[in-house]
């Protein structure tokens, strides 16, 4: 089953002011297996706030220089074509991305969308939920995260929604892999893990993917 794990930043909070997007980045799962990613700087058009910059230093400088939404929008929406979105706190990135399309007279997002946030809220009630803090729960990692920034936002949130999904067995059937299984559903939302072994074509795209990303010093 394929996913993409979708994470974006923005000049501002709330589109009703008239803030847009700066950057997208997308890491594709297959089988839970990141093997392809999406990334984007973009244009806002408008000044990024002051609160917006501290949070991932994207100077209005660099940003002049990058891509429109315009320029993107196609091959954005085929790598997220007929694949669920794994989004932490979707309702801020949906408005956004579909504030974006809106603009560009296209359609709004229609994806099956998997909040990681709502998911984390029904597991663990009264905890704290930010990815900073479900990082710290699984032991995650995370010290990379000087500044958020999509892509190592997605990264993260890759772990943590595979962490979220996963439940200890009693016991293992492995004549059985169905047995294997677990589903749940929360509102509309349906997401599952899978015991599964990754094919050979799969290993190689994983180790394509970590070598793309060693090039440009993501790592």
């Amino acid at each position: 089953m394929k996913e993409i794990v979708l994470d974006t930043e923005t000049t501002g909070i709330s589109v009703k002011e008239g803030h847009r997007i700066v950057e997208i980045g997308c890491i594709e799962l297959d089988n839970l297996v990141p093997i392809n990613k999406f990334h984007a700087y973009l244009n806002p058009e408008r000044k990024v706030s002051e609160k917006a910059f501290e949070v991932h230093g994207y100077s209005d400088e660099f940003l002049s220089n990058q891509k429109k939404f315009g320029e993107i929008v196609e091959d954005f929406l085929k790598f997220i074509e007929g694949k669920n979105l794994i989004i932490h706190n979707a309702e801020f990135d949906l408005a956004h991305l579909n504030n974006e399309l809106l603009l560009n007279g296209r359609k709004k997002i229609e994806n099956e969308v998997i909040d990681t946030l709502e998911l984390a809220r029904t597991k663990f009630p009264g905890s704290a939920s930010s990815l900073d803090a479900l990082c710290k729960r699984f032991r995650i990692d995370n010290s990379r995260r000087a500044k958020h920034t999509a892509l190592i936002d997605c990264d993260l949130l890759a772990k943590v929604y595979i962490n979220l999904i996963d439940q200890k067995e009693p016991t293992l059937d492995f004549k059985n892999e169905e047995k294997n299984e677990i589903s749940k559903t929360i509102g509309n939302v349906s997401y599952f893990k899978k015991v599964v072994q990754p094919s050979e074509e799969e290993i190689v795209k994983h180790k394509e993917y970590l070598k793309n990303l060693l090039k440009k010093n993501y790592y």
